[in-house]
């Protein structure tokens, strides 16, 4: 049994995805699940065990999931999938079974990811034992941190920084805010800052412009704004790239993260090369007198296709 794979889960609001870690090696067998086609986590794992047929049935498993983690009893935000932690833990026969929230797995990938794994995007040296800033958007936005302890060993704080208020930088945001206030009331990060966010700040730019909103997708506005076709999603993607380097640079100062930041999440991966050469990194650093401070600190966005598997796995391996 000690020869045994270990099972890791990334379980989003449509699909999850099943990988086995064996001692020694990169997670392997990888499948991805839609979840709708099973009752809860315990069935699609049966199910992915059935089809792969590892030599010797996995005693250790950690699962992250898209939702806060206060109990044991887990019901997922945008899927009717619920179940308790320990039900789960039972149903596959796990002598050991632990859940994170699935941006606290980016976070714990960390430390595991490659040279390869990530773009540069500027500063000097990350200082040793420092804490380390985590975020990224994708269906919402993602917020997170490492923090070295005494042994060290590394916490993933478990945070909801998403959700607090978006900062205007200047004029023309606090415009953009304040037309997206009458929508929502409060603004939070990821009501710009993510997949649905983009489409906020696109809506709110056109508004701006008394221009009408001719683009409804993520995909649409970012493929638009890349190319430059059309003024109003260039400036949306922008102010995008921009806003992300204003929440980082914040979250960089709350944690003393001079150890780095990175940016994971599924939108800026695809335009790397554009996120890259924009004002991200002038508005990182743009913190008036603690400017100095912010300069050195280097951000690195992720570019690794699974990085909740690299902190599952590295979990799993402790």
């Amino acid at each position: 049994m000690t020869n045994a794979p270990a099972l890791i889960a990334d379980i989003g609001g449509t699909h999850v995805r099943f990988a086995l870690v064996r001692p020694g090696e990169e997670p392997a067998d990888t499948v991805k699940m839609r979840c709708a086609d099973y009752s809860g986590p315990a069935e699609a794992a049966m199910a992915y065990l059935s089809a792969v047929n590892p030599p010797a049935k996995p005693r250790r498993a950690a699962f992250a999931v898209a939702s806060p983690i206060g109990g044991d009893r887990i019901d997922l935000i945008n899927s009717p999938w619920g179940f308790s932690i320990e039900g789960v833990r039972q149903a596959l026969g796990l002598d050991s079974f632990t859940l994170v929230n699935d941006f606290t797995a980016v976070a714990l990938s960390v430390n595991h990811l490659k040279p390869e794994d990530l773009v540069a995007l500027g500063g000097g040296s990350a200082m040793a034992g420092a804490p380390i800033a985590v975020l990224g958007p994708g269906t919402g936005l993602g917020v997170s941190g490492l923090v070295p302890t005494p042994s060290g060993q590394w916490v993933a704080l478990a945070a909801e920084g998403g959700h607090s208020t978006m900062p205007a930088f200047d004029d023309r945001e606090a415009a953009i805010i304040s037309w997206l206030r009458q929508r929502y009331g409060h603004v939070s990060v990821e009501r710009l800052l993510s997949g649905p966010g983009m489409v906020n700040l696109y809506e709110a730019i056109a508004a701006l412009a008394k221009r009408p909103a001719a683009y409804t997708t993520p995909d649409a506005i970012s493929q638009r704004g890349l190319d430059r076709s059309c003024p109003l999603c260039h400036e949306t993607l922008e102010t995008f790239f921009a806003m992300m380097g204003t929440v980082a640079g914040n979250l960089v100062l709350t944690l003393g993260a001079r150890g780095g930041v990175y940016i994971a999440g599924g939108i800026l991966p695809r335009m790397a090369e554009a996120f890259a050469a924009s004002g991200f990194r002038a508005r990182f650093e743009a913190k008036g007198r603690f400017s100095p401070y912010l300069v050195p600190i280097p951000a690195w966005l992720i570019i690794h296709p699974q990085p909740a598997f690299a902190g599952l796995a590295g979990l799993v391996s402790e």
